[in-house]
This record gives structure tokens, sequence and C-alpha cells, in this order.
């Protein structure tokens, strides 16, 4: 896994940096951090497996392990994010 940089709040996490599984694996780039700031809620991610439509799958905030800089790190492995929901573009 290349380097993170430092951890960082949801609320400062790009769109467009990696999303990992807890082995490693790159799964995707984020689309978009799901929040409600103003009740510091953070919902979970929104990241795109592919190029092409039908790849965007949404991990629930307990399943995010670690934000960081460039990239976030899932509680789950590769296998466990293959069974993440599909959600339209």
């Amino acid at each position: 896994m290349d380097d993170l940089g430092h951890p960082v709040s949801y609320l400062v996490a790009k769109r467009g940096i990696p999303v990992f599984s807890s082995d490693g694996e790159k799964l995707g780039r984020v689309v978009q951090v799901l929040a409600a700031p103003e009740a510091n809620m953070f919902d979970g991610v929104l990241f795109d497996t592919s190029w092409g439509p039908g790849g965007r799958r949404f991990v629930d905030a307990p399943e995010v392990g670690e934000i960081y800089e460039r990239g976030i790190v899932l509680e789950i492995d590769a296998e466990a994010a293959a069974e993440l929901p599909k959600r339209r573009p």
C-alpha cells in the first residue's frame, strides 16, 4: 500500500483518493463521503470500483477503518468488499 499520509477527519477526505480493503487490496476511488456535518455524523463512503458504469459501492461508516490524506482503509477484506451494495451513479 502507498504512503497514505496522516490520518484526517471525514470532513476533509477528498474525492478521488483510493479506497483499500483491510488486506491491502485497492478497491477503487472515493466518489463521495456521505455525512451530515452539521450534526457531526459520518454515514459512509461511496466509491467507484471501475472506470465504466455499474461499479459504485457504498460502505457504511462502521466498516470504514481509517481515513488518511491520500486514502481510506476499510475494516473489511476484499472478499467482503465485493459483497457491498451497488449504488447508481
